[in-house]
């Protein structure tokens, strides 16, 4: 069964890079980015991790914990990371998972079978503190990924998860939001103290609250 918005994320005991690791144990209070990988030592994917060491710092300002996955092994990842680190001018310091087995690909549903019959495709899993998968977005092998858009994702979910709002399309942080159906425009007020425009009875925005 396919891993669904709303599910609790399996938990798991794995060897990575960095040693043997317990996922919810490694997350803690955090929220969570779990996001997989074809194989080591291939061009798109060395860039992709080179991509996510340098966001280190947007990534631990957002309280967001990384770890990557492939099928291959942890010696496997060492040399790799050895490659990662020269060619992007980065250092790798979050654990890269040894999936050998494929259990932890499968109980993701990283696996396939139309792209691939052994290799993960290119899942990456938003996983909030409570351990709910909040986001899923699978790429093809052949395209990386756009991380600018995971961390506007990121920032979408962390508002809206402790305000009564929601985020338009293409928004960006410090950006208008719309303010959820559910609230009574005589109530936004008090709710929305900045103000709000109501553009339609259904369509009322407000400034970002928590700017």
């Amino acid at each position: 069964m396919s891993l669904r918005l709303g599910d609790k994320a399996p938990n798991f005991k794995a060897k990575t890079s960095v040693g043997e690791i317990d996922f919810y144990t490694y997350l803690g209070d955090s929220w969570g980015v779990l996001f997989s990988h074809p194989g080591d030592y291939t061009p798109v994917c060395t860039t992709e991790l080179g991509k996510t060491a340098s966001l280190k710092d947007e990534f631990e300002k957002r309280n967001v914990k990384v770890i990557a996955l492939s099928v291959d092994s942890v010696e496997q990842h060492k040399g790799w990371i050895n490659d990662i680190n020269e060619t992007q001018d980065v250092e790798v310091t979050f654990p890269i998972i040894a999936d050998e087995n494929r259990e932890i690909s499968e109980a993701y549903d990283m696996i396939h079978p139309n792209a691939s019959v052994n290799a993960t495709i290119r899942s990456l899993f938003i996983i909030d503190p409570n351990k709910i998968v909040k986001l899923i977005i699978s790429y093809p092998a052949s395209t990386g990924r756009n991380f600018q858009e995971i961390l506007r994702v990121i920032d979408s979910l962390q508002l809206t998860a402790y305000h009564s709002v929601a985020t338009p399309a293409d928004w960006k942080e410090g950006e208008d939001v719309v303010v959820l159906p559910a609230i009574k425009t005589e109530d936004i007020p008090d709710k929305f103290p900045k103000g709000f425009t109501e553009v339609k009875p259904y369509l009322r925005m407000t400034p970002q609250p928590n700017k």
